[in-house]
């Protein structure tokens, strides 16, 4: 996690997420309640027995969605380092040249790096765990079609991370009218024995089959949400190990609020829930809980 010093509204993501509100922002009290929100959300998963490993921003040079890291890094259990191309300019100050540095100073064991970056200078981008939704237990990922995501770089990074592509395209309604979704993890989550999806947002019906059946021929359950539920982000969310290995699905206060309790229930059959609120973050940042954690899949020396 990221703790943010200078959080607030970015004019330069606002251009194609959807989720930012520009009117509600207020000026220096969004980085205090920001702050606020993102201390009790540490705290929460710490509390569960969270391994929790924060970096600290900087103030210069000034990244306002700094809180949202698992854009620009993904770490997998085999060593491999992702480094990411992002759209808005100033997401890319967001990326820390000292990471690994960094990560060796908590433990943690790195051995390749696959790094996307360049492709920014060809206007090819690929936000990370944003735009890539991974099944580490089955080795695949999907991934919505966005101008935050590129087919082309997907693809060839599934071949050199050995995992099978789920492509298809997203749709949300906007006040321009019907548009692409932004990232992928704003519809969908994996965890280790159901995905929960928002379906109604693939149009295309072969490529809405082609995902069902790639998460049914998974072994995994459905467990599926409503459009309107995807917009208090409840597709938002990411599976977590606390204490004793116990699974935790993490996911905000608006997100848990809007599932049913059918949807709670199904859930809690497999994981604990923890939520936290982050109505600043979700409003002016237009991401949410799942956004604001880059998990580490490295080894890491006893």
């Amino acid at each position: 996690m990221v703790r943010p010093v200078r959080f607030g509204m970015n004019a330069q993501t606002a251009v194609d997420n959807f989720y930012q509100n520009q009117e509600a922002a207020s000026g220096a009290s969004d980085q205090e309640k920001a702050l606020a929100e993102f201390e009790h959300f540490a705290a929460s998963l710490t509390a569960h027995g969270v391994n929790v490993h924060v970096l600290e921003d900087t103030p210069e040079p000034h990244t306002p969605d700094s809180i949202f890291p698992n854009n620009w890094i993904s770490m997998h259990s085999d060593g491999t380092v992702v480094l990411y191309p992002m759209k808005a300019e100033n997401r890319r100050l967001e990326r820390r040249d000292e990471i690994f540095q960094i990560l060796k100073k908590w433990g943690f064991t790195t051995d390749a790096l696959i790094d996307l970056t360049a492709l920014e200078e060809e206007g090819v981008f690929l936000e990370g765990t944003g735009s890539i939704v991974f099944d580490h237990d089955q080795r695949i990922a999907y991934l919505a079609r966005s101008q935050r995501a590129d087919e082309q770089a997907f693809m060839s990074l599934c071949g050199q991370l050995k995992y099978t592509p789920v492509v298809f395209s997203a749709f949300q309604d906007t006040p321009a009218g019907l548009q692409p979704i932004y990232h992928t993890n704003v519809l969908m989550c994996m965890t280790n024995t159901y995905a929960l999806i928002c379906l109604d947002t693939i149009h295309d019906a072969a490529e809405r089959a082609a995902v069902v059946k790639s998460i049914k021929d998974s072994d995994k359950d459905i467990l599926e949400i409503t459009k309107e539920q995807k917009i208090q982000f409840a597709g938002n969310m990411l599976l977590v190990k606390g204490a004793l290995d116990q699974l935790f699905l993490v996911m905000s206060g608006s997100a848990y609020r809007a599932l049913t309790p059918e949807q709670v229930a199904r859930i809690e059959l497999d994981h604990k829930i923890i939520y936290s609120d982050l109505p600043t973050i979700e409003t002016l940042g237009g991401g949410s809980a799942r956004c604001m954690l880059a998990e580490i899949y490295l080894a890491q020396k006893s």
